[in-house]
């Protein structure tokens, strides 16, 4: 499966306000490893930044005024995106100022071009409750090294992002062996493993590890205002 890890940087923080897009950023993952087929723009928005998105992302505006503006690359950015799957952290924001870019150039909504778009931050929403889930705390949380990372940029945290989505969802991996890693040249081999055979060992957990689990516990069920579905489950 073709997959893009797309981010943008903006104006400011309303699309439909007359804020604009002045980077995009898109990494391509094919059967889940990274290929190098990446697309990076700056556009000339034809307006100034807000001061505050300014300290966000650092992109001057004398920098960008020289830069193609959005119309010029639609017809290219649509061709790369096309029939991926996008990931996006937080979509609804970056798919809206999209959008309205498409909207002004005469286009359909970007939904018409591609074919799913997962939204990491509704994903992390649902693993880590209560947990701050912004790009760089998953990076922590996930051990993915974002260090480099002092300023928002959008193909840099495209790039971290994909990392980030590679962890969340390591465990969904099937037994699978890639011959191959661009889209041409890609055979899959399934290995039916018969489990039966192995006599796989019983580990209990300790009065330690029983101890940090019902503390993680307790954690998510305070977070949850008391509607974990274990708790439901007790009073059954």
């Amino acid at each position: 499966m073709r997959q893009i890890v797309l981010d943008t940087e903006t104006t400011g923080l309303s699309a439909e306000g007359g804020d604009r897009i002045i980077e995009l950023g898109c990494v391509e993952l094919f059967a889940r490893k990274l290929t190098g087929n990446n697309l990076h723009f700056y556009f000339n928005p034809e307006r100034d930044s807000h001061e505050d998105a300014l300290k966000v992302h650092g992109i001057s505006n004398e920098f960008l005024r020289d830069k193609p503006k959005f119309a010029q690359l639609a017809d290219e950015i649509l061709e790369y995106l096309s029939d991926a799957e996008l990931i996006i952290h937080n979509a609804a924001f970056d798919i809206g100022f999209l959008n309205k870019e498409l909207e002004r150039v005469g286009k359909q909504p970007l939904k018409a071009y591609v074919s799913n778009i997962i939204d990491t931050l509704a994903m992390a929403k649902e693993m880590f409750p209560g947990k701050r889930n912004s790009l760089d705390s998953l990076c922590d949380r996930l051990e993915v090294d974002n260090s480099g990372r002092t300023l928002h940029g959008a193909l840099l945290d495209a790039e971290l992002l994909a990392d980030v989505y590679i962890n969340m969802t390591r465990g969904q991996e099937a037994l699978l062996i890639d011959a191959g890693d661009a889209p041409g040249d890609s055979r899959t081999v399934t290995l039916n493993v018969d489990l039966r055979q192995f006599a796989l060992p019983i580990l209990s957990a300790n009065a330690q590890e029983l101890a940090e689990h019902e503390s993680v516990l307790l954690q998510l069920d305070k977070s949850s205002g008391g509607k974990t579905v274990w708790r439901q489950l007790q009073g059954a």
